[in-house]
């Protein structure tokens, strides 16, 4: 196991891109990589032939092998997990099935961002995973212009997580009649899901009937976790004491009836909650438009007309640039669920010339799953990653959160000056692209 704490970093008044490599890498192949060298190919050619054999795979003879693996039939799977046999212990159970290893992802540092929350107040150095060359430095210019500016004003709004099962009767009227009686017992309800978990917090169920078919949306409040996970096993408790109690038996149901917008971008978390809706602001002096984002206020905002326009035509759920970039990238490194990006990067951004000539910018995140305990925060790289953030454990997901929404508008001001004034393909071309040896 090789790992390096990177908790301690000095923070800077102007934002620095500090490239961490080995600081968080995280290596555990079975104790065979304890000696692998830092390039892939020449790793899998200094691999001993026992680990190959170990999972049934042949080890890769030449060069240009190295970056494939013979086809896996099913009996070289069924040896593959065998290596998470009783006898061998998987030290991230509750994380990953069939261990292998890890996946290692480039991290590099933005920031510090300066932001002015309910929740996160001062400077945060962000970690990044990406692979995308030029990501890390076009968030670092705009969280630059932002501290410049006075810093961010980020705000958690609203909380809550959904879990919406299906219950289909024999015709409308029981329907109507089902949808009844759970309001009557939403109590009792609340009851049994306090006795399941200590974090989740029923606080509304809002039933959607379609003739004989009923849709029950339960939202919770999860404290500090995501909440995914709890939030299924509360809902199950309740619909098997529905099943146990209602007068009459249901010809289906579902657990998830796929309404609630898990790992989907939908209407109704934009327009609604899922996870924490943020929103964020920042008005950007004319000198600092020009001077660090090498654009002017006009350019920009016209730009963002017409990227408004041209998504809506898209059929987009929301108008933005690209927080997916950002959002993800915070993801991977501080043990997020980084499929929810999919419903986390719904978003709605605004720009426009204020009374003085200046940039006003503003970016609303309505569906954002986040936590700070649980899932993949407590894995040892991703544990370092929210502590440099301050955010790791209890009584920090709305801090997250909000340095979340931070962070994504610094990257909304980036590429919006990059396309405006016709630099994006520049910076992409110097800084996305390897150089062929």
């Amino acid at each position: 196991m090789i790992f390096i704490s990177i908790s301690k970093i000095n923070s800077k008044n102007e934002s620095v891109v500090i490239l961490l490599t080995c600081s968080l890498i995280i290596i555990n192949m079975k104790k065979v990589f304890s000696n692998r060298k830092s390039n892939l190919d020449s790793a899998i050619q200094h691999e001993p032939s026992s680990f190959f054999k170990a999972v049934g795979l042949v080890k890769p003879k030449a060069k240009e092998e190295s970056l494939g693996l013979n086809p896996v039939s099913k009996k070289q799977v069924q040896k593959a997990s065998s290596l998470n046999s009783d006898q061998t212990p998987n030290p991230f159970k509750g994380n990953i099935e069939n261990y292998l290893g890890m996946s290692l992802i480039p991290t590099g540092l933005a920031g510090p961002i300066h932001i002015n929350g309910a929740f996160a107040k001062g400077n945060f150095n962000i970690p990044l995973a990406t692979t995308e060359g030029a990501l890390v430095a076009s968030y670092s210019r705009g969280i630059k212009a932002t501290n410049l500016a006075g810093g961010i004003h980020s705000i958690c709004l609203q909380e809550g997580v959904q879990r919406s099962p299906f219950f289909k009767f024999k015709t409308v009227a029981i329907a109507l009649q089902f949808v009844k009686w759970v309001e009557d017992h939403f109590t009792l309800f609340r009851e049994i899901t306090s006795e399941i978990s200590a974090h989740a917090r029923l606080q509304n169920i809002k039933p959607n009937i379609e003739g004989n078919s009923v849709i029950l949306t339960f939202e919770y409040t999860t404290g500090d976790a995501a909440g995914q996970n709890m939030v299924t096993i509360c809902t199950d408790r309740v619909c098997k004491y529905i099943l146990e109690s209602f007068y009459h038996i249901p010809t289906q149901w579902y657990i998830e009836s796929n309404f609630s917008g898990d790992k989907k971008a939908t209407a109704v978390s934009f327009n609604n909650v899922r996870g924490k809706k943020v929103t964020a602001e920042v008005v950007v002096p004319r000198s600092i438009v020009e001077k660090v984002l090498r654009s002017t206020p006009e350019k920009m905002v016209s730009y963002w007309q017409v990227s408004t326009l041209a998504v809506t035509q898209s059929g987009s759920i929301g108008a933005q640039g690209h927080i997916a970039n950002g959002l993800t990238a915070l993801f991977m490194a501080c043990g997020q669920d980084v499929a929810c990006i999919a419903e986390s990067s719904i978003g709605l951004t605004r720009m426009e010339i204020n009374e003085d000539g200046n940039l006003y910018c503003s970016l609303t995140i309505p569906s954002l799953i986040v936590g700070t305990v649980g899932g993949g925060t407590g894995l040892p790289t991703q544990k370092e990653c929210l502590s440099i953030l301050d955010c790791y454990g209890p009584g920090n997901a709305q801090k997250f959160a909000e340095i979340c929404c931070a962070v994504s508008l610094a990257g909304e001001l980036s590429i919006a000056a990059a396309m405006s004034a016709d630099h994006f393909t520049q910076a992409h071309e110097k800084l996305g692209r390897k150089k062929s040896s």
